[in-house]
């Protein structure tokens, strides 16, 4: 009998350090790129008011017949994989937006927008340790902070400029190295807060290292200095732009690594991991907690959990936003009536004193074993004590 062995893809990203005339083809793909999105986006737009549908491979023919242009005969200037590339993407955002999983795409900013160019197998040459890019005569000067799997071909590079003015390259390979743990028997529940990051079904509690207070009197003054510098593509304006920009990637990259070290512990200690199905995306529009819910990550916390979970053979449930687990005593199951934000630590009537974070977290791992011993409902009955019920949502979402 063979055992069929699903390898892992896995981004490795690297900082890079071009040379002038490689970031200037860089910054020229990077237009061209941006530019051919667009065009091709505004040409499937005006199709769909036409109720018509235009797809990849007709907007690949308009490529080809743009290039033929005096006006846009740029495009024959930077390598061609990319700007394919931009219209696959647009393809696949397209059909979300048609498979109702997404929003209608967005027009690419200059100024706001992401920029990165993609390359395939074609657009490529990666030899002893060297990558170098088409219409690149020199290999790209990567500091490369981890070695790749033994062996390892990337299949596409992906080069970026952040807002910082920092270049990174991330490789896409195969991981053989990431394989499925030993099962075990451990099952955690997991409340997210503010006060703590994380409280555990097991009364651990995680503190909030809260990145962005740690630098915001220094973010504040960075961005009074760019609000006093004249808007336009002046250089003054672009320093202090760029100086706000470096404060906030430092932000980000404490905030990310925190994530990746918690969220890699979690998995490997635990078979099943109980989470609550928060939208985040609604609780940031309160004005007064949207700051600290931002730093807090919660979103990008759930999506690590997710991914590393599919990767390690573990098992992630999400329990209803609505289950009441604050209310809930873990111990005999009865219900508060009410249970404000200002209450940290209250007795039931059955005489068991909870924290309140800590008994979210049981309930929360309750509710979630109940749904894979016997598929339980939703919701909890509101009438009267008893057996707990949740919603799980274990399919993992990306892959980095």
């Amino acid at each position: 009998m063979s055992v069929t062995v699903n390898i892992v893809k896995r981004a490795f990203k690297y900082r890079f350090y071009p040379t002038d005339a490689q970031a200037a083809e860089l910054s020229r793909t990077f237009g061209c790129v941006r530019k051919v999105y667009n065009m091709a986006h505004a040409a499937r737009t005006q199709a769909w008011t036409r109720q018509e549908r235009v797809n990849y491979n007709q907007t690949s023919a308009m490529l080809t017949a743009w290039k033929k242009t005096e006006e846009l005969a740029y495009l024959n200037d930077v390598s061609s994989v990319p700007l394919q590339q931009t219209l696959r993407h647009l393809q696949v955002a397209f059909t979300n937006f048609f498979g109702r999983r997404a929003k209608y795409p967005r027009f690419k900013s200059r100024k706001k927008s992401r920029k990165s160019a993609e390359y395939t197998t074609s657009g490529f040459r990666f030899r002893n340790g060297q990558l170098t890019l088409a219409k690149m005569s020199e290999p790209l000067d990567i500091a490369w902070s981890r070695a790749l799997p033994e062996g390892a071909s990337p299949s596409t590079v992906t080069v970026s400029l952040d807002a910082a003015g920092r270049w990174f390259v991330s490789l896409l390979c195969e991981d053989p190295s990431i394989k499925p743990l030993p099962a075990t028997d451990t099952a955690v529940g997991i409340d997210v807060g503010l006060d703590h990051l994380l409280t555990l079904s097991t009364g651990e509690k995680i503190a909030n290292p809260r990145h962005e207070r740690r630098d915001r009197a220094r973010l504040a003054k960075a961005q009074r200095e760019l609000a006093r510098k004249a808007k336009g593509d002046g250089a003054n304006r672009a320093k202090a732009r760029r100086k706000a920009a470096r404060i906030h990637a430092r932000i980000t990259d404490r905030r990310r690594d925190g994530l990746h070290k918690l969220t890699s512990k979690l998995v490997r200690e635990n078979q099943t991991l109980v989470i609550e199905d928060l939208t985040v995306r609604n609780m940031v529009k309160n004005r007064s907690l949207a700051r600290t819910i931002s730093d807090a990550a919660w979103s990008e916390f759930r999506s690590m959990l997710e991914y590393k979970a599919a990767w390690y053979g573990r098992e992630v449930i999400a329990v209803d936003r609505w289950f009441p687990s604050s209310k809930l005593c873990s111990a005999c199951g009865a219900m508060q009536d009410k249970m404000p934000l200002s209450v940290r630590t209250w007795t039931c009537d059955c005489g068991t004193t909870h924290d309140r974070d800590v008994n979210a977290a049981q309930n929360l791992l309750g509710a979630g074993l109940a749904l894979t011993v016997c598929g339980a409902g939703v919701r909890p009955q509101r009438s009267s004590p008893g057996r707990q019920s949740a919603m799980k949502q274990k399919t993992p979402r990306r892959e980095p």
